[in-house]
């Protein structure tokens, strides 16, 4: 036990004994004995806990599989069996969800959630301090604006790129603060007037916003304003004025810049997006979080040859129409991501030689941490009403949700928090999740802030629980398949009639392409279209870009729309999306290659530098975003033809090997980088082989224990 510090019954490693004495618990007046007492005391109750709750997953998957390996498919049959394993369970009377206490941003405010690798300080920041965005910027560096006619975005500022941005952005206002009369473009004077916007043309002609109430405060005179905020949909917008800046100075109206209310919400993630696989990791993840609830965390860094640091914007000041000054939240509402229920960690290490559950350690350390914000220790506030929102992933059914609020309720006692402070988002990503969502809301109606689905996590888990029913269509086919339409559906329906709406957030999955802007501009807005109150999106811009979405559509309003058609189909949700016909040898090479591809890019930042979360360039050279459920998905889907016969060993490792060639050759500008193709031995190749060969046999087909022992094994090697 080298390393370790014995507090009681358990083994602490010294970095994470010494984080919580030195920097923690300092500030909260508790004391290091107690803290470790009381975690010890919270293990006895849910540790074993917590493992009869896996071996219960891995007994129900193994009656699933044997059901299939012994009978063909029939619905009825198959949905008889479910209901007799206990794997579907009896659906629950009625209810409406009683959480309190919450923000607007969870409650009432619909729009853009970032989610961000917690143990980059710099990106938790970005992330944090992109509750407001440019749009000019947002629209000059992305493909949404076209570069024909001379458009281009690289180089110095180019007038007729900015010229493009300026229109768009003016349309923008158009279609959602129309005025009475002309445009947008036509007005060449904004001032206040009677307590009213007032909006001046060329030619001196007048007009007023066509809805009055959206005009909300400002900044400057009334006379020659420096900002005028602007409300729709309940997210604000500010015209920033200023005939003195260069886009200002050349603009009719020395309009500069329009600034929009963006990331409302951002998920702080200690899973997918990191790599934590020790006491030393963990800390880094702890520590940011520390930095967040404290108010003071910074990073500095070099940029174009200077040196900057970034800290948490301050809140917004602005004078209403009275002229009383007023503020807007600065920064996006933080929750915070633990981990599931599976993974041990070496951080702490139980009496009989167990790893500390790693969900109950996050839970205790981010709880604890969150009193800063809780009990006003901060110089900036998180929370307003003074709760703490923990998104809890990869739950598998309604005994496990109940597992993970009697555990908040156990923290909340240790910390004298009063009952439900601690609130749960539900990660609707496994099957047994999905089929049994009414029953997993009902057992935290008290707390309950978010469902959310997550496709990729949840297409990762169709194929494992469903491994020995058949092969599966290709991957690129999956998303046409009727159960991922039915199982959208499905999420917003229960939470609609659960009584979501107007308390807490229906969600949906990430954009995966970060520089594919446009194409997220066109296609995104099917999430609150379909009745989805956030949606997850990769960067502070996608946030700005993506916040148009609910500028055109009031989700609110959508959702009263949604409640009364019919509950989505749950024998659609139920059905398998199996192979019907032969596959051509190009076509099964093909889905294996871009699979192999992908997890290969990514697996090879995780292993040798510890990199949860990254832009991975497919095939075709297209930035994806790949983290943790991107590679179940791919792994999942490899491990199932292999184990059904559609590919075989040799076919797998030859073309990991020819793939290991292509990611050396797009990572060869990386000086970090170490390449795989020299001998196809390294951590990073072994282990990506093992997530295609093995996976069938992996717990749920998660990837985390073979990435965990290999970045082990990784971490070990290095001097």
């Amino acid at each position: 036990m080298k390393n370790y510090i014995k507090r009681g019954s358990l083994n602490i490693h010294s970095v994470l004994d010494k984080f919580l004495k030195d920097e923690v618990l300092p500030g909260l007046d508790l004391k290091l004995d107690e803290f470790w007492e009381k975690f010890e005391d919270l293990l006895k109750e849910f540790h074993q806990r917590n493992k009869d709750l896996l071996v219960k997953r891995s007994l129900l998957q193994d009656q699933i599989s044997s059901w299939h390996r012994n009978n063909d498919f029939d619905l009825n049959e198959y949905k008889k069996f479910l209901q007799e394993i206990g794997y579907l369970e009896e659906v629950p009377d009625d209810f409406t969800i009683t959480t309190n206490n919450t923000d607007p941003e969870i409650s009432s405010i619909p729009g853009p959630q970032l989610v961000v690798p917690i143990m980059n300080a710099r990106f938790a920041l970005n992330a944090t301090n992109a509750r407001w965005g440019s749009l000019y910027d947002a629209l000059y560096g992305t493909n949404v604006i076209s570069e024909d006619g001379g458009a281009s975005r690289e180089g110095p500022y180019n007038e007729i790129r900015g010229d493009k941005v300026i229109n768009f952005s003016k349309q923008f206002l158009d279609d959602c603060f129309p005025l009475k009369e002309f445009s947008y473009g036509e007005i060449a004077n904004i001032s206040i007037k009677d307590q009213r916007l007032l909006f001046r043309t060329e030619q001196n002609q007048n007009t007023y916003l066509e809805d009055e109430k959206q005009f909300k405060g400002f900044n400057g005179d009334v006379d020659n304003p420096s900002g005028i905020l602007l409300v729709n949909n309940r997210l604000h917008v500010e015209i920033q004025i200023d005939p003195n800046h260069p886009v200002g100075k050349s603009d009719k109206a020395n309009i500069k810049d329009i600034i929009l209310e963006s990331a409302v919400s951002t998920i702080q993630d200690c899973e997918d997006s990191v790599a934590a696989v020790d006491a030393e990791d963990k800390v880094i993840a702890y520590r940011n979080w520390l930095g967040l609830m404290k108010g003071d965390l910074s990073e500095s860094f070099e940029k174009n040859g200077k040196q900057i640091t970034r800290v948490l914007e301050d809140d917004r000041e602005y004078k209403d129409i009275e002229g009383n000054t007023f503020s807007l939240p600065g920064r996006s509402l933080l929750l915070v991501r633990n981990v599931g229920h599976l993974m041990q960690n070496p951080s702490v290490i139980l009496e009989n030689g167990d790893e500390v559950y790693e969900g109950i350690l996050d839970a205790m350390f981010t709880i604890c941490i969150s009193l800063y914000d809780l009990k006003n220790l901060n110089t900036l506030s998180n929370s307003k009403n003074k709760s703490m929102y923990i998104v809890k992933p990869k739950m598998h059914g309604s005994e496990e949700v109940a597992f993970t609020c009697d555990l908040f309720e156990a923290i909340e006692q240790i910390f004298n928090l009063e009952k439900n402070t601690v609130k749960v988002g539900i990660m609707d990503e496994e099957r047994r999740t999905t089929i049994n969502l009414k029953s997993c809301i009902e057992k935290a109606r008290e707390r309950i802030i978010f469902i959310n689905t997550g496709f990729l996590d949840r297409t990762g888990d169709e194929i494992h629980t469903s491994m020995e029913a058949g092969a599966m269509v290709p991957k690129s086919e999956m998303k046409s398949q009727a159960w991922i339409n039915a199982y959208e559906d499905w999420n917003v329906d229960i939470g609609i009639s659960c009584g979501l709406n107007g308390k807490a957030q229906i969600g949906k999955g990430m954009w995966a392409m970060p520089d594919e802007m446009k194409e997220m501009l066109m296609n995104k807005i099917v999430h609150p279209l379909s009745g989805a109150t956030c949606a997850w999106v990769p960067s502070p811009t996608a946030a700005t870009i993506h916040a148009m979405h609910y500028h055109e559509v009031d989700v609110l309003t959508r959702q009263d729309e949604l409640s009364s058609r019919q509950l989505a189909d749950i024998d659609k949700i139920l059905t398998i999306p199996l192979l019907k016909e032969e596959l051509d040898e190009d076509t099964i090479r093909n889905e294996i290659a871009n699979s192999a591809q992908g997890i290969l890019g990514y697996v090879v930042r995780w292993i040798d530098q510890g990199i949860g979360c990254s832009k991975v360039p497919d095939i075709n050279n297209v930035g994806l975003m790949e983290d943790r459920a991107t590679c179940r998905i791919s792994s999942q889907h490899i491990s199932n033809w292999f184990h059904h016969g559609i590919c075989s060993e040799e076919e797998i490792i030859d073309i990991f090997k020819e793939m290991a060639l292509i990611v050396d050759e797009q990572n060869k500008d990386d000086p970090n980088y170490q390449k795989m193709g020299s001998n196809f031995s390294g951590f990073a190749f072994q282990a990506s082989l093992d997530l295609a060969l093995k996976g069938a046999n992996q717990p749920s087909g998660y990837t985390e224990p073979l990435l965990h022992k290999w970045r082990l094994e990784s971490k070990k090697s290095t001097p």
